[in-house]
């Protein structure tokens, strides 16, 4: 079959749609912008895995607007989707989309961000946030001697993860007593806007000697506005693994350290158990479930490709 991507809009929204007559049926693949290649690995990865089971595809982003995720969850109810994978847009505000999907016989499978209810997501595959926040933590303690003042750039607030990396992170640097957070300010999970905040926080706390950011790309913006300030002497920590923060820390940059949450893996399990609810009526496996983290530092970042170790 002729495997050629076209481009709708439905509903406003700009969407792709590859092999829209496989005998298969459809998956939906929603996640937030692909301009985080964190989530373009997502969604390429999850796309990779259908097709190759045979599926067609929808490969769309709700850029974190709840509005637009309803509308594309219930675009993918009309075309009555086998499967909806999803990296959503609010632990709350995805319920009631979750709920119609189900009612109408749409099994969910959610990857990287959970929401706050069981029962409607047949998957809820997520990356222990935890347990690499205290991974990412000890490495950040480690390359700041223990001592010293640092900035928290926060991800969105609505977003459960950014809350347990958060306090992943506190929960072992605050043993420090001489380690100070003297600023910490939400970046909602942004490049620009974490350049900005650096910025500003530069001017104020010229003496900063860290930076420990929830995501590779506010830990990228926050590099930018040291760069762009002359500061090569500060150390900043990052989230995900992507592999421009990978090239950051080859290159001995202010970036020395990120956790790889494994984004492409993730998407293909989702997409592997909702293949098997599909042919059997069960995954076989709990709803929820965690993915341990890796850090990545000097040792190990020349094996990082498109959030994998290989």
């Amino acid at each position: 079959m002729n495997k050629k991507i076209l481009v709708a809009t439905l509903f406003g929204l700009s969407v792709a749609f590859s092999n829209i007559a496989s005998a298969d049926g459809l998956i939906a693949i929603i996640t937030p912008s692909h301009d985080n290649p964190f989530f373009k690995s997502e969604a390429m990865g999850a796309k990779e895995k259908a097709e190759a089971l045979g599926y067609s595809t929808l490969v769309a982003s709700h850029d974190d607007d709840a509005n637009k995720q309803d509308q594309l969850i219930s675009t993918a109810i009309a075309r009555n989707a086998k499967a909806i994978i999803l990296d959503n847009a609010g632990a709350d505000v995805t319920i009631g989309a979750l709920e119609k999907a189900k009612a109408a016989g749409v099994p969910a499978f959610l990857i990287d961000r959970e929401i706050n209810k069981t029962g409607i997501a047949i998957s809820q595959i997520v990356s222990n946030n935890y347990q690499g926040a205290q991974l990412g933590a000890e490495k950040f303690v480690e390359l700041m001697d223990g001592e010293g003042s640092y900035v928290e750039l926060l991800g969105r607030e609505s977003d459960t993860n950014a809350r347990v990396r958060s306090q992943g992170y506190h929960d072992v640097i605050d043993d420090y007593s001489d380690l100070k957070m003297v600023a910490q300010q939400t970046a909602n999970w942004s490049q620009i806007e974490a350049f900005n905040r650096m910025e500003s926080i530069l001017q104020a706390y010229p003496d900063i000697k860290g930076v420990i950011a929830g995501n590779d790309t506010m830990a990228l913006g926050a590099e930018a506005a040291l760069k762009a300030a002359g500061r090569n002497d500060v150390i900043v920590v990052g989230f995900d693994g992507s592999d421009y923060v990978r090239d950051s820390i080859l290159a001995g940059s202010n970036i020395k350290a990120t956790v790889l949450q494994p984004a492409w893996e993730q998407a293909q399990m989702a997409v592997i158990q909702a293949h098997r609810y599909i042919e059997t009526g069960s995954t076989g496996v709990p709803e929820k479930q965690l993915m341990d983290c890796v850090l990545i530092d000097e040792s190990n970042a020349n094996q990082l490709d498109t959030f994998a170790l290989n």
